[in-house]
This record gives C-alpha cells, structure tokens and sequence, in this order.
C-alpha cells in the first residue's frame, strides 16, 4: 500500500511525524508493505510552487493507495487567483470524496462531563452550504452590493442516496441504530428530500432503528445524553459542526480521528486545525492523526479484503487506548508527555502488544 503523506502547517509537522512512527511500526509488525512518499501543500507549497496544491501532486495522489493530510492554515488561504486554495476543499472534491467519517468516543481515564458514549458522525462532504465546492468554477457566495451577500446551499438526490448508504453500512458494523440530522422546519425541501432518502435508502436495512433529530435540538440532546445516538447522518455543515462538538464531548478534539472517502479514494486527517499557536512547542496531541491512519488502513483493508490491515487499524486504535489509561499522553486529556515522547511511547507500547 502506498500512502502519500502531506504533513500540513502549523502542529502538522508534529503531529504527522509521529502517525509516519505508527504506520511504519504497524507495517513491520503486520506486514504491511507500506510505502510513505512524503510531499507538500499548504503555505510551503504555496512559498515553493506558488500554490498551496498542485496538478502534478494530486497526480500522486490518485496514483497512491490513500493519503494522509495533516492540518492545514484553511482561513489563511482566502484568494485562489493567488494560489491560495484550500487543500481540504481540493482533495475532496477532486477525489470525490463524500463521506467524511468522525467516530468519537469517551476513554474510562479521560475526564469528561457526559456518561459513556461511542458514536460516529457520517457528514456529507461534497455539497451543502460549503461555497468553495459545490458549483463547477468558482464560489456559490456572492457580495451582491457592499452590504448584501448571498450564499447558496446545494442539495442532490445522488449525494443524500450515498451518504445515507455510507451511514447504514457503518451502523450495520455497530449497534444498528441511525439518527438522520437535519433543519426540515426550515430548509423544508432541501432537507425535506434529504429525510426522504435516508429513510428510503434505511428500508434496505430492516435491521437497523432509524430517528430523526432537528439541528439545534439534536445539540442539546447529544449535550444531554451522547449515549442514546449510534451513527449520525447529516449534512456538510451541521456534520462539521455536530463532529466537532461530539469529539469535544468525548474529553479532546485531539482525540478525533478523521477519513474521508469515496468509492476510489480515502484520505485521512485530523478533525481539528493546524493550531499555529501551539505550533513548535511539542505539546499537541498527535492522536487525532493517528486514529485517522488507523481508519485508512481499514478502509483500504475492507476495500481489497486484506485482513491485515484491519487487524493493524484494530491494534493501532487498542494502543492509543492504552497510551491514554496509562496516562502516557500530552496535557490536553492529563497526562505531561510531549507529542515526540506520546510517539515513543506507542512504540514501545505497540512493539509489546
């Protein structure tokens, strides 16, 4: 398997170079026969090539097996006539890649304020209220007069039918239950078709308990009680929003573990951003990225039936549980490692287990 690894701005440097120590540990332990071919985007791409992604790069990509992108400065790069394109938005859409799987999940000795939860938000990722990507050339936002701007939110029935196939065969996996997220009071025909379809879609799996949840009261609810939800299928924005929120929950955004597939292509990447403020001071914490390889290498393994890399995605994520119960992590969920010595750490952890 070869994996193109991008390891981003800010703390992605950091953080990217201990997911690189995972994934050549698991490839030596379970031979793998991985291959790290390690590029460029964000602003060193953007300082070299005069682009923050290149045509060349996303040749690699698709050339590749998967690709880990670590996180990058988007609200830096506001001008694409300038170069400044947003890496995520790129890969994304120029690989088709429409769910954007965020499991999130508490840890026994990571404090939180909420009771036990395991869940996973399956977000829409190629539409929506997302401007930068859901028209062919250029933006759907438009500065009308100097104080008047429109925003344009795409919905298609061949986005909401493979989400909802994406969010029915994960929670098939889990504890068969999908709540479908939405604003029907108000956004009545474009979510009204996205209801529609995901419980269309949902009677293909007689198996599995199907509710449904307005936006705003589904925060609260997922506030209240994280543990009555299973899988969550949604929308590109309320995704990111809710995906954030739940990873919070569960004690750290840098415990958010990210992929985002199609049917060719996955890329994996931190749910959180490239935090420049804590950039180069060796306390972020790396396993945000690190469960998003994990979720590479079993998407690569469900999709070639090789289980080998499924069983590493099982042990990497069994290590990173075990880092944390013995508190050998950075401040963030309490411990007082550094992101280097978390990654020494899973090492020596990993080589044992």
């Amino acid at each position: 398997m070869k994996i193109i690894i991008i390891p981003g701005d800010g703390i992605g440097p950091e953080t990217m170079a201990v997911t690189t120590q995972v994934l050549e540990n698991a490839s030596a332990k379970f031979n793998l026969g991985l291959k790290l071919e390690q590029e460029i985007a964000g602003h060193s791409s953007l300082e070299k090539y005069g682009s923050t992604v290149t045509s060349i790069l996303l040749e690699k990509v698709k050339a590749a097996n998967g690709l880990m992108l670590g996180p990058m400065a988007t609200y830096d790069f506001k001008d694409e006539s300038k170069g400044e394109i947003n890496p995520s938005k790129f890969f994304r859409k120029e690989l088709d890649l429409f769910a954007n799987i965020r499991p999130s999940r508490t840890y026994p000795k990571v404090p939180t304020c909420v009771k036990p939860f395991d869940l996973a938000v399956v977000r829409e990722n190629t539409e929506g209220f997302y401007a930068d990507r859901n028209i062919e050339s250029g933006g759907s936002e438009m500065l009308i007069t100097p104080d008047v701007v429109i925003s344009l939110r795409r919905i298609t029935r061949q986005c909401c039918e493979r989400i909802a196939k994406a969010a029915f065969e994960l929670a098939m996996t889990r504890k068969k239950h999908v709540t479908i997220v939405h604003k029907a009071n108000v956004l009545k025909i474009g979510d009204g078709m996205f209801i529609d379809i995901c419980k269309a879609i949902g009677q293909n799996y007689p198996q599995v308990q199907i509710d449904d949840f307005i936006v705003d009261a589904m925060m609260a609810h997922v506030v209240r009680a994280p543990e009555r939800f299973d899988t969550i299928v949604t929308t590109n924005m309320f995704g990111d929003i809710l995906s954030d929120l739940t990873a919070e929950l569960s004690g750290s955004l840098g415990l958010g573990g990210s992929l985002n597939a199609g049917e060719q292509y996955a890329m994996g990447q931190a749910a959180h951003g490239s935090a420049p403020d804590i950039a180069g001071k060796d306390i972020a914490n790396p396993f945000s990225l690190v469960l998003s390889a994990a979720m590479l290498l079993n998407w690569h393994g469900q999709k070639t039936t090789q289980v080998q890399f499924t069983d590493a995605s099982k042990a990497i994520e069994k290590c990173v549980g075990l880092l944390i119960d013995s508190g050998e992590v950075t401040r963030d969920i309490g411990g007082n490692l550094g992101t280097k010595a978390v990654g020494d750490s899973f090492v020596r952890h990993f080589s044992k287990g």
